[in-house]
């Protein structure tokens, strides 16, 4: 940034102008300088002459200026420190305008050690002797930390007119703009950025390429589009001519505006500015096509490149790449991937996986998979999306046993596939109807180290009851309780519902004494196959039985379960039989309904006829 004498004349009235607002507005409350000194001003009163110059409140600034000078570690004696007051913090930073280290050590006493908050005037002065010194880091540290406490003020206050303030009693470098510029975007603080880039271009001053960049970038960030051709704009009516990084931010601004019939100028307008196009220019560009669905335009961009001899990188192929499958034309993706190899660069794990995703949306498995073992042999290793993809393209095939085939085989070549889609395969074989390749997927998980948890037991066990190998299902419920884990009654409900269908109503009843024991409460499914498979067996005596333990034990009156009862009761036509029937489990608790008046009726007439 150049600071010209018409610049320098032009600050020098502003700042004047701020000035005298500054003094006018000490007693408002809208005063620029709001951070109070809790101190008081120190008196000066002849008397204190008569003291030891050492003790000497009038002394001081001059005090503290010797010590720093001689570098001493006791800037003060305590019984001075009350006397240090806004007015002598200022002086003391002024005068030590040339020596940036013992006003940087000053400041950070009063600070730090004496608990004492500068006013924005003195950290503005602070920066100021930091930035003509050109000691920019700390001059970056302390504007981060001015920043930070000005937000967090009801009263914000401008720190850009109180650098300009401090401009008139101390030497200074226009740099300080800059970085202040810098500071904001660095904090978050984007529109403070830009209205310190507008007072900066009011002024006269012309910032930094590098500081405008930050700009740009922080305003496509926060999605102010028009803001940053704003920018754009007011860098030329100054004259800033952009570099390569301020014309590929423009570039992703284009992108993001939806105005992609702006490219054509735009680049050559960067052209005229003696730019050409790069690669992440190229790039930006054929990303932005590809996601909003003009191909054709990318591919055209991409001959282009050629003609103005700009190699396609990984990215532009893998962009190009993800197009094309998009459209469903996998083919020419293929095409292009072959074309990449060509001219020597060597596709990574996107490239490999963009192409993959092509094959599984067109359903082309088994190409999917050739890739993939391209993919091994190229030494490319295949991530965690390259095997969901693939996984989830045989799900969606319905052909899971091929999955776990892939997971057998990647193992072999010492890729290991994530646990966790390891064990989303495994329930998805369960509710497939293949428990035996779910049990021998989850054996494999679990050699690898991975505990067996209950959700993948029961998951098993469900499986293996909905498909009636009812003693597999009883080996596993054996094997929890061999590694502490506690039945469920998901466990127990499968187990006992596929034992009594199996017409083992005897041993459906163990495993329910078994339930209890582990303080598990049968519910009103398990209830209903229990009684029905008695009822099956004609033996109604264990039925009456089980309804009565399932009401005194349990207090569950399940009504289907004794309608059940019932209609067998009065199947056998017997009504003495079947009115005692009633009488005994009215008297715990059951009440007939109208089905069951329905069965006592039909009873009636099988005995009438």
């Amino acid at each position: 940034m150049n600071r010209s004498p018409a610049n320098q004349t032009l600050l020098k009235s502003i700042s004047q102008s701020l000035i005298k607002r500054h003094h006018f507005s000490t007693s408002n409350p809208s005063s620029l300088q709001t951070i109070p000194n809790s101190r008081t001003n120190s008196l000066i009163s002849p008397l204190y002459n008569l003291l030891p110059h050492t003790q000497n409140p009038n002394k001081i600034v001059d005090i503290i200026c010797t010590n720093l000078k001689e570098r001493k570690s006791t800037l003060l004696d305590k019984d001075m420190i009350p006397h240090l007051g806004t007015q002598e913090v200022s002086r003391i930073l002024l005068r030590c305008q040339s020596d940036s280290f013992a006003a940087l050590t000053f400041f950070n006493w009063v600070k730090n050690d004496l608990a004492f908050v500068p006013t924005v005037h003195d950290y503005c002065i602070m920066l100021h002797i930091l930035a003509w010194s050109h000691n920019f880091s700390h001059t970056m540290k302390l504007l981060s930390d001015l920043i930070e406490l000005n937000k967090s003020k009801p009263d914000k206050v401008s720190i850009f007119e109180n650098l300009i303030i401090c401009t008139k009693d101390c030497s200074w470098e226009p740099v300080v703009f800059d970085m202040l510029l810098k500071a904001y975007l660095k904090a978050g603080l984007v529109r403070d950025g830009l209205i310190t880039f507008r007072k900066m271009v009011k002024l006269g001053f012309a910032p930094k390429i590098i500081s405008i960049n930050f700009l740009l970038d922080g305003l496509l960030k926060v999605n102010r589009i028009d803001e940053c051709w704003g920018v754009y704009e007011e860098m030329g009516k100054i004259g800033i001519r952009g570099n390569t990084f301020t014309f590929n931010i423009l570039t992703h601004v284009i992108c993001k505006s939806e105005d992609i019939d702006k490219v054509n100028k735009f680049l050559e307008k960067m052209e005229e500015d003696g730019f050409e196009p790069d690669i992440v220019t190229y790039n930006t560009l054929i990303d932005s096509y590809v996601r909003k669905g003009r191909l054709k335009d990318a591919l055209y961009l991409y001959n282009i490149m050629y003609i103005r001899r700009v190699m396609p990188d990984l990215i532009t192929h893998t962009s190009l790449i993800n197009g094309l499958c998009k459209e469903g034309n996998v083919r020419d993706a293929h095409k292009l991937f072959h074309r990449m190899v060509q001219i020597g660069l060597k596709p990574d794990v996107f490239s490999y996986n963009t192409l993959i995703c092509g094959y599984i949306n067109k359903g082309m498995m088994q190409e999917a998979r050739a890739l993939l073992h391209e993919m091994i042999k190229g030494k490319v290793t295949p991530n965690d999306f390259t095997c969901l993809v693939l996984i989830e393209g045989y799900r969606k095939e319905n052909t899971l046993i091929s999955a776990v085939n892939l997971i057998v085989e990647l193992k072999k070549f010492g890729i290991l596939v994530p646990k966790r889609l390891q064990i989303d395969l495994v329930v998805a074989l369960c509710r497939v109807d293949k428990p035996f390749a779910a049990k021998s997927l989850w054996e494999r998980i679990s050699q690898d180290g991975k505990e067996p948890n209950l959700q993948i037991y029961d998951e098993l066990i469900v499986a293996f009851c909905k498909s009636n190998y009812v003693n597999e299902a009883i080996q596993l419920k054996d094997e929890m309780l061999f590694k502490n884990i506690k039945p469920t009654l998901t466990t127990y409900s499968a187990i006992i519902r596929c034992l009594c269908r199996l017409n083992r109503t005897a041993e459906g009843e163990f495993f329910m004494r078994d339930m209890v024991e582990f303080c598990i409460h049968p519910d009103a499914t398990i209830c209903r196959s229990l009684v029905s498979g008695r009822c099956k067996e004609k033996n109604l005596n264990e039925a009456e039985l089980l309804l009565t333990l399932f009401a005194e034990e349990f207090q569950l009156l399940c009504n289907e379960c004794y309608n059940e009862v019932f209609k067998a009761v009065c199947e056998e036509g017997d009504i003495n039989r079947s009115m005692e029937f009633q009488n005994r489990m009215q008297r715990i608790g059951y009440t007939p309904n109208s089905l069951s008046f329905k069965y006592a009726i039909d009873g009636l007439f099988r005995t009438a006829a």
